[in-house]
């Protein structure tokens, strides 16, 4: 009896793992994204106050600063966060679909950016990157594990600086929490431009060459024109004169 219990207790905890393993989105895996457009940079950068009313020494400070990637695929995050609360890690943060509303209020930012309905439960798989939300950057790319100050850099393939893009972020905000994913603090991304007016196409990473705008040469202004005139005038007059002198 206690063989069959043991077999059974394993087979579920199998099947469980395996479960967690095979997770993915309603709608599938995320697909890489192409097509970024060229030098588009998003900054969020923590505000002064906690959202989180609890005992903390001001706010926890930092930014996440997300860059296109290379030939416009995917993109790339420096992330950095100090004066950590001493207690309830790993903190965990990620890419929420609403803004901050103007109160500040952390809960309006709603859930995770989660285009492919994959859901939080079970958690994340960090070696199968695509079958998590595309907003769980933590889940993805390591939790914060200590409250001393953290950095990270990382490439994401499944987000989108390509307005349109249902993995687009340049308006969606990122949510620092605790373990237990209790809202600390909040911050919208603001986008700084790009470096080109011309997008990579959609599905290529080519950019797209444009040619530049014909210019109408530059008119210059001639000051005293009559007097201009008159001289070339006497120049055009001159030859004759001298003829008619020469026969005399």
């Amino acid at each position: 009896m206690r063989v069959s219990n043991i077999i059974s207790l394993s087979a579920i905890g199998a099947s469980s793992v395996l479960a967690q393993n095979n997770a993915t989105g309603k709608l599938g895996d995320a697909a890489a994204i192409t097509g970024n457009p060229i030098g588009k940079t998003a900054i969020a950068t923590l505000p002064e106050q906690p959202f989180w009313k609890g005992s903390l020494n001001g706010n926890v400070q930092g930014s996440v600063v997300a860059k296109s990637g290379l030939n416009g695929e995917g993109v790339d995050y420096e992330i950095s966060f100090s004066n950590l609360p001493q207690e309830g890690g790993p903190f965990i943060y990620h890419i929420h679909v609403a803004p901050v509303p103007e109160d500040g209020n952390c809960t309006g930012t709603l859930a995770h950016l989660d285009q492919y309905i994959r859901g939080e439960d079970p958690a994340c798989d960090s070696s199968r990157p695509a079958s998590c939300q595309q907003g769980d950057l933590s889940g993805k790319y390591g939790k914060i594990q200590s409250s001393e100050p953290f950095t990270a850099k990382f490439h994401d393939p499944y987000t989108s600086l390509k307005e349109g893009d249902g993995a687009y972020f340049g308006n969606r905000s990122v949510v620092f929490h605790f373990a237990n994913k209790t809202r600390i603090t909040c911050a919208n991304f603001a986008v700084q431009g790009s470096n080109t007016t011309a997008p990579y196409p959609t599905g290529t990473g080519s950019p797209v060459k444009t040619s530049p705008a014909p210019t109408a040469s530059p008119s210059i202004p001639v000051d005293n024109a009559g007097a201009v005139l008159n001289v070339l005038k006497n120049l055009a007059i001159a030859p004759v004169v001298a003829g008619f002198l020469v026969l005399l």
